[in-house]
């Protein structure tokens, strides 16, 4: 048998991590500054981490949500005091799709409606309904296609007002938009968009998948607007690694058996796993970590000719240049061992590095962009 060949890959396999760093099979070493589309949020085998998965393993690793895991409600109640959304309710599943999918029957169940609105370059998953609010029609096959989806562009508040009216399930948005190329919702429209929804009946959803866990110098990227969400969805940055995803749901939502459901979601390792993240999250200060040094790096790449415009918060940002990013985030990698992200737009560079990255492994991704600039520009 063969894998399925969907992925276009790197020659370069990495076999070990510590922190920001990575090591491959030839013992090579490289700056981790993307940590796997925002996931490693407390850096690579981080010894807190690892103690605490070791520790579970040896008790019990998977039993089904037939039984009572009080590693749920532990994990619950730390979420909700490191958030800030201690009154709200958590469901666990298993990636950032899944919980989107939940996020968005649920607010059916709750008015009865279907009709959504989403962002336009939004990105929030690849099943069915979650692919469908995707705005990439070449990640859809016809049987994602639907007709109740209203794509409007970000931040235009007359659009949203336009398209607003008692038909209107859900508005759907990001904390940061993060594929596109890290586009932030203006306050003023995230604003707008509490106060519409609940003007029209309709339930506002934050999709915090990428955006959550402090990357942007807040537990959640929407908090920068002062505003609470009625669902709430994370997964990334939630278990560093391990597969774990939540959807939080405002107490306005009320829960019945048989709603929702799931064979892994919260078994014992994801719960250990998110357990680990908040400590070190707490103990290490790390979402003041993350805006300190995000606002470091915006000081420092504005001073790099070359750079138009960098978009984001925190450790989520979009580095914008003024051609095709490729060739530059290919000479980070194979000249100078810095890994970065891409986006939908050609023209942006993705950091999403550890929330606990070094001031000196960013000074060394700083002098590298510097160099390659120079170089292509010359060029």
């Amino acid at each position: 048998m063969k894998l399925f060949d969907v992925y276009p890959l790197h020659d370069i396999t990495p076999v070990k991590g510590s922190g920001s760093k990575l090591w491959d099979d030839k013992g090579q070493e490289y700056l981790d500054l993307y940590g796997g589309h925002a996931v490693i949020s407390i850096g690579h085998s981080h010894p807190h981490y690892i103690k605490r998965i070791e520790k579970q393993l040896q008790e019990i690793g998977f039993y089904s949500n037939a039984v009572k895991i009080p590693q749920q409600e532990e994990l619950a109640t730390l979420l909700g005091a490191v958030s800030g959304y201690q009154d709200y309710q958590l469901f666990l599943s298993n990636s950032g799709a899944e919980a989107n999918e939940n996020a968005l029957k649920m607010a059916s169940f709750f008015n009865g409606r279907k009709k959504l609105i989403v962002m336009e370059g939004a990105f929030h998953g690849r099943t069915s309904l979650a692919v469908a609010a995707t705005d990439n029609p070449s990640l859809s096959a016809p049987i994602n296609t639907v007709d109740f989806i209203q794509f409007i562009p970000l931040n235009d508040r007359k659009a949203l007002k336009a398209a607003m009216n008692e038909t209107v399930c859900a508005v759907l948005i990001e904390g940061i938009q993060g594929v596109a190329g890290v586009n932030v919702p203006d306050a003023e429209f995230l604003q707008c968009a509490r106060a519409l929804c609940d003007k029209h009946g309709a339930v506002l959803i934050v999709d915090e998948v990428q955006s959550g866990h402090g990357r942007s110098g807040r537990f959640f990227a929407h908090q920068h607007a002062e505003i609470q969400a009625d669902i709430i969805t994370l997964a990334k940055g939630m278990g560093n690694g391990f597969p774990v995803a939540g959807t939080l749901f405002s107490p306005k939502f009320e829960a019945k058996y048989g709603l929702l459901g799931t064979t892994f979601g919260g078994n014992y390792l994801a719960c250990a796993a998110s357990l680990a993240v908040l400590e070190v999250i707490q103990a290490e200060g790390l979402i003041d970590h993350a805006a300190e040094m995000g606002e470091y790096l915006r000081s420092q790449l504005a001073l790099i000719p070359g750079v138009v415009e960098v978009r984001g918060a925190g450790l989520m940002l979009g580095i914008k240049l003024p051609f095709m990013v490729a060739s530059v985030r290919k000479a980070l990698l194979m000249e100078h061992f810095i890994f970065t992200g891409s986006a939908s737009d050609v023209h942006t560079i993705r950091l999403l590095p550890a929330l606990n990255v070094k001031k000196s492994d960013l000074d060394r991704f700083l002098s590298a962009l510097k160099s390659t600039l120079q170089i292509s520009q010359a060029q």
